[in-house]
């Protein structure tokens, strides 16, 4: 029951996501949290997200000294992502998710050995309905006081455990 419980929160997370080609990635710092934008990868959603920087970057700096990431989404839902970080170098990885735009974009090749992927661990996702009124009322009040609005479901939590 576990495994098709956690395979049911991977489609429903694969499902929020699918759409959203830009997410907002954030790294933690010893002056305190940095986001920005990040291309999300164009492959199917298994309980990791990839992402294409290069090593002369601040998050990659970032991650090494603090695996702790979130990753937000804006489409239909709002998506908040938590997980943990890896550095990963693997060229045949590299070459697999690489396509013309990265080569675009970064002007570079996927053999660059300056590039790398960054695939966050997805640990629980949050998720709220957009268009709904009081769910973002509600969603803002728990953000801004920390308790929760009485009687409203506000979101939903996917713990993903490995």
């Amino acid at each position: 029951m576990a495994n098709r419980m956690k395979q049911e929160d991977i489609e429903t997370l694969r499902e929020l996501i699918q759409d959203v080609e830009t997410a907002m990635f954030t790294t933690a710092t010893e002056d305190g949290l940095v986001s920005r934008p990040m291309k999300t990868q164009e492959v199917e959603f298994d309980g990791d997200l990839w992402f294409f920087t290069k090593k002369a970057t601040n998050k990659y700096e970032e991650i090494l000294h603090n695996q702790e990431v979130n990753v937000a989404y804006v489409g239909k839902s709002y998506v908040s992502v938590r997980g943990k970080a890896e550095i990963v170098e693997d060229l045949n990885k590299k070459k697999e998710l690489w396509s013309k735009v990265y080569e675009k974009v970064m002007q570079t090749s996927y053999d660059d050995p300056n590039i790398i992927l960054i695939k966050v661990h997805v640990e629980a996702a949050e998720y709220w309905e957009s268009g709904n009124l009081i769910k973002n009322i509600a969603f803002y009040y728990k953000r801004m006081t920390g308790q929760n609005a009485q009687s409203i479901d506000i979101n939903e939590t996917i713990e993903f455990n490995h």
